[in-house]
């Protein structure tokens, strides 16, 4: 199962990142993963001073609970820049905090996912999120303008 995209997981725990990869392989979601391990990274990835070197991930899993810049500040950054703009977002979080749920909404998040704490249920998960957004969902084109 693949578009041929990267996926950009935003993710500061090491085990989650590894369930993550985990549950896409059992999916025979073969898309490469790109990790960033912070908010400032993803954002180094997606903006960097040299728009050549831009990251345009088919999809961004993107926790809300990051050091350095957080999810929902590093996806009203994403929302602000024509560039990035329409990239599809999933905001994949352990928090079941109304205000977060809210907020990634009110910042222009896709779709929330509280990730489930047992693996079997998160394999499930991915599986759901890697056809949706992988092979269902028409991503929006380039922008070729300025921000």
């Amino acid at each position: 199962m693949m578009n041929g995209g990267k996926i950009l997981l935003v993710e500061d725990n090491p085990d989650d990142v590894m369930f993550t990869i985990r549950a896409f392989q059992r999916n025979k979601i073969s898309n490469e993963v790109v990790v960033a391990h912070d908010g400032a990274e993803a954002l180094e990835y997606l903006l960097p001073d040299d728009e050549s070197k831009a990251l345009r991930p088919a999809l961004i899993l993107l926790d809300v609970n990051l050091p350095k810049v957080d999810g929902l500040e590093v996806l009203r950054r994403i929302r602000s820049h024509a560039r990035t703009a329409g990239l599809p977002v999933v905001v994949l979080t352990t928090s079941s905090e109304e205000r977060d749920i809210v907020a990634s909404y009110r910042l222009g998040a896709n779709s929330f996912v509280r990730k489930p704490v047992i693996f079997g249920e998160f394999v499930d998960a991915t599986k759901v999120l890697g056809v949706y957004w992988l092979l269902v969902n028409e991503p929006a084109p380039p922008w070729r303008g300025e921000d």
